[in-house]
C-alpha cells in the first residue's frame, strides 16, 4: 500500500529542508489552482510512500486556504481519501526549558493560542464562547511513533502542546501570558492551526512538527539559530522517511 502524506511549510526554505530530508525520489513539481504548487516526492515500487510537500504561505488563514486546495485538488483526481496525514511543518519558537534551541517538537495537540476573546474576569477560548473549537488533538499513536523514530536517531525531541498565533510573541510578559494559558505548550508557530483545519474537514490526521529556533519570549534575532533548526527539521524528516512514512496509516 502506497502512504500518501501532505507535508506543509510556511516558506520555502522550510520546504526545500524537508524535501532534502526525505529518502524518496524526486520532487517533480505538480501545479495547483491559486499559483500554488505540490513538491511530489514518489516512493520506490515495492509499496513506499508517496509525500507531496507544499509551500503554503505564512500565518494560519493563509496556510488553510492552501492546505484546502491541495486537499481539494487530490480528492477529485484520486479515489478515496486525499492524503492517509498531513503534517504541518517547519521552524519555531520554543518556550524554555522544555524545547531547547536546536531540538525538535511533535505536537500532542495544535492549539489557536489567541483564538477567543479578552473579558474582563479573563481571556475566554472561542469554546467557552461556543463558536467553535480552538485546539486538534494528534493521536497518541501518532505523537508516539514519531518521537520513537527521532529518539531512535538520536534527535533531541518533545511531545507537547504547540501554539498557533498570529502575532509572534515578542516580550517576557506575553510569553509568561500563553505559557499559563497553555499549560505544557513547549512550541509557538503561526500556521499549524490553519493547517489543522483543512485536514479536519476532510477527515484526514494530522501532526505538527517544529524544529526550534528561538526562545518563546523577547525578540532577540542575534540569538536565532535558523540554520541549526533548518538542520534539525531536514533530519527529523530524514528519519521519519525511513520508518513512520512507511508504516501502516495512523
Amino acid at each position: 500500500m502506497v502512504h500518501r502524506i501532505l507535508i506543509v511549510t510556511a516558506v520555502a526554505a522550510e520546504a526545500d529542508s524537508v524535501s532534502a530530508g526525505l529518502a524518496l525520489g524526486g520532487p517533480g513539481l505538480l501545479p495547483l489552482p491559486g499559483g500554488l504548487a505540490l513538491r511530489r516526492h514518489n516512493g520506490p515500487d515495492d509499496g513506499g510512500p508517496l509525500v507531496d510537500v507544499l509551500v503554503g504561505g505564512v500565518g494560519p488563514a493563509a496556510v488553510a486556504a492552501s492546505t484546502g486546495t491541495a486537499l481539494a485538488h487530490a480528492s477529485l483526481t484520486s479515489p478515496g481519501s486525499p492524503y492517509d496525514l498531513v503534517v504541518s511543518a517547519g521552524i519555531a519558537g520554543g518556550f524554555q526549558p522544555l524545547a531547547p534551541l536546536g531540538s525538535v517538537v511533535v505536537s500532542t495537540s495544535v492549539v489557536a493560542a489567541d483564538l477567543g476573546a479578552e473579558t474582563p474576569d479573563g481571556y475566554l477560548t472561542v469554546e467557552e464562547l461556543g463558536f467553535g473549537r480552538s485546539a486538534h488533538p494528534v493521536p497518541d499513536a501518532l505523537t508516539g511513533r514519531i518521537a520513537a523514530a527521532l529518539d531512535a536517531g538520536g534527535l533531541p525531541h518533545t511531545a507537547a502542546p504547540v501554539l498557533t498565533v498570529s502575532t509572534v510573541t515578542g516580550t517576557a510578559g506575553r510569553a509568561a501570558e500563553l505559557a499559563e494559558r497553555h499549560p505544557g505548550a513547549a512550541a509557538e508557530a503561526m500556521e499549524g492551526f490553519g493547517v489543522a483545519e483543512a485536514a479536519a474537514a476532510y477527515g484526514v490526521p494530522v501532526v505538527e512538527i517544529r524544529a526550534v529556533s528561538n526562545a518563546v519570549g523577547p525578540r532577540d534575532r542575534a540569538a536565532w539559530r535558523i540554520g541549526e533548526a533548518l538542520g534539525a527539521l531536514r533530519h527529523t524528516f530524514e528519519l521519519l522517511s525511513r520508518t513512520v512514512f512507511l508504516e501502516p496509516s495512523p
